[in-house]
């Protein structure tokens, strides 16, 4: 028999923002799709749809000059 933690998959994103968790197998998936995934120190962090927007202004400001 399989445990609870293998059937779901893996771990959904965390919003290293907010804290807001994508639970289930389905809403992690959909959060892969909706949510802004950055990388900062070497690692990969993750931001909510909710936070995306309400920073983008900032998320932007980040990006190279190449991408403008």
């Amino acid at each position: 028999m399989a445990s609870e933690a293998g059937a779901e998959g893996p771990p959904g994103p965390v919003c290293a923002t907010c804290g807001a968790r994508a639970s289930g197998a389905e809403e992690a998936a959909l959060a892969r799709l909706t949510w802004t995934r950055g990388s900062e120190g070497g690692r990969e962090v993750w931001t909510c749809g909710a936070c995306s927007r309400r920073h983008l202004r900032s998320i932007e400001g980040k990006l190279d000059s190449a991408w403008w």
